[in-house]
């Protein structure tokens, strides 16, 4: 796996598990072993589902029977974005990320590139360019309609901050268009991009050579 740098205190599963032994301080001591297998600080949100995976886990362990609706109480202790991967399917997040509304949206006639170009984005840095407002379109409206609309209707609001201060990034997106991509899109805050194509796709996408990249 990839080397994960800072205090393990830090670590969102160590907190997840400080979180629960809290409440609940008869649970025993774990030992954890967290394999990394993406990018960090990439706008994937690996830490927040590794909190989640760490709340589900520990649920199961020690038989606590907490509901979902509990375990996202918890999640949101954690970060705004970790009560999403306790449902872990397509939802629409209102509020501070912790408002979740079930959405049906299937991609099995797609894959999906994921690269990353291993920038590192200050979330601080996205989030003060970012400027409210009202958007014309409803998002649910636009998610149910065909994959080749949401070019120019569906946006991440951080492109415009996050493309100002690396334009490398903004050349990806174009990259995966260029490449047949029906939608790119930054990833969250970035600097992951993806691309949604065809199955039929050849896979085929001129990228630099240092990119991670990954089908799914």
């Amino acid at each position: 796996g990839i080397p994960i740098p800072g205090d393990p205190q830090q670590n969102l599963c160590i907190k997840a598990y400080e979180l629960i032994k809290s409440d609940f301080p008869h649970i025993e001591p774990v030992q954890m072993h967290l394999h990394k297998c993406i990018p960090m600080g990439a706008g994937l949100g690996g830490g927040s589902s590794n909190a989640a995976a760490a709340l589900q886990l520990l649920n199961q362990l020690f038989e606590l029977q907490l509901s979902d609706e509990m375990l996202m109480s918890y999640a949101l202790q954690l970060g705004s974005d970790c009560p999403f991967f306790i449902y872990n399917q397509p939802c629409l997040a209102t509020g501070r990320g912790e408002v979740l509304e079930p959405v049906s949206l299937n991609l099995d006639a797609y894959k999906i590139l994921v690269v990353n170009p291993g920038i590192h984005i200050s979330t601080a840095m996205a989030f003060k360019g970012i400027v409210p407002g009202l958007h014309t379109g409803d998002l649910k409206n636009i998610l149910y309609q065909p994959i080749e609309a949401w070019k120019n209707e569906l946006f991440n609001d951080f492109e415009q901050t996050v493309f100002d201060q690396e334009p490398a990034i903004q050349q990806l997106k174009e990259n995966l268009y260029q490449a047949g991509a029906l939608y790119a899109s930054m990833s969250g805050s970035g600097s992951s991009v993806f691309g949604i194509f065809e199955k039929k796709h050849d896979g085929q996408v001129n990228l630099p050579a240092n990119c991670f990249q990954q089908w799914v």
